[in-house]
């Protein structure tokens, strides 16, 4: 992420998610609030893609088609996240809902489920600024919406989430969506330490995480033009192992073109290749 500006990974994930909405014919896959939380030229440029206007350069192609494919790969993902957000199976919406870089996420001001609980917005202040500025002009549907400024690389996170109210002794969903993957190991485990010191039982743990793959390595080269290059790969057995160590038990990982086959054939041709991308949903014991 460059010095001064929002993480340009979370606005391409934003547009897929925006053309998602427009697009995919899935029952369960809905996301007003991504078009109106993007910058102006991200907008316009879902706006032509949806147009079907044709790209005004080469750079701006290659774009579209990535964008394209993130359309297809944010349904299943979105939807497994928020599924387990509303804990259907596991006791329904805890009280807090902690979404670590939480970029563009929309989920405070779409979700209705969310309309008793506090959610603690936890993200780079660069990228927070923007959000803020755009997400004032939306309904909120959380019954509290907290933001909380955290540089990971600086910043103490633990002492953030206490300054803006977060109580460590209620249960607590937490959301790390797209972030595990741009992290080295000891950020990630430095970061698990805070969360399980603040997660009372039953509190769950949400992560989206890389498997390694080849694939891995060929969408390390595009983000890394963005400044934001990947930095890790988990195995399953090795991801389980990582959360039982902070005191986290497994309930579901799945990769998403398993999830995808529950939701749509289309989807589920488009996601095929993206078996190295799993969600993986762990409650404290």
């Amino acid at each position: 992420m460059k010095p001064g500006t929002e993480s340009q990974t979370a606005v391409l994930v934003c547009m897929g998610r925006a053309l998602a909405h427009a697009r995919a014919a899935v029952e369960r896959f809905d996301d007003p609030t991504a078009l109106p939380l993007l910058p102006d030229e991200a907008r316009q440029r879902v706006q032509r893609m949806l147009a079907g206007g044709s790209p005004r350069s080469r750079r701006e192609g290659f774009a579209q088609s990535h964008v394209q494919r993130l359309s297809y790969m944010m349904v299943p993902r979105t939807v497994a996240i928020d599924d387990a957000i509303r804990g259907a199976d596991a006791g329904g919406v805890l009280p807090q809902l902690t979404i670590l870089g939480a970029g563009l996420d929309g989920r405070a001001w779409r979700m209705p489920a969310l309309a008793d609980a506090t959610v603690f917005e936890v993200d780079h202040p660069d990228s927070q600024r923007t959000k803020q500025q755009r997400a004032a002009a939306l309904d909120q549907a959380a019954g509290d919406v907290r933001f909380v400024p955290v540089d990971f690389g600086r910043d103490d996170l633990d002492a953030a989430l206490a300054a803006a109210g977060h109580a460590s002794d209620r249960p607590t969903t937490w959301v790390w969506e797209g972030v595990v993957m741009y992290l080295e190991k000891a950020d990630i485990e430095a970061t698990l330490r805070v969360i399980a010191r603040r997660s009372a039982p039953g509190s769950r743990l949400i992560i989206c995480y890389h498997s390694p793959a080849l694939i891995v390595r060929l969408i390390g080269l595009v983000v890394s033009r963005l400044g934001e290059p990947l930095r890790s790969a988990h195995r399953p057995d090795e991801m389980r192992a990582l959360l039982e160590a902070h005191g986290f038990r497994v309930r579901r990982d799945q990769d998403v073109p398993t999830i995808a086959s529950g939701l749509s054939a289309e989807v589920a041709r488009w996601t095929r290749p993206m078996r190295h991308l799993h969600v993986v949903t762990a409650e404290r014991r």
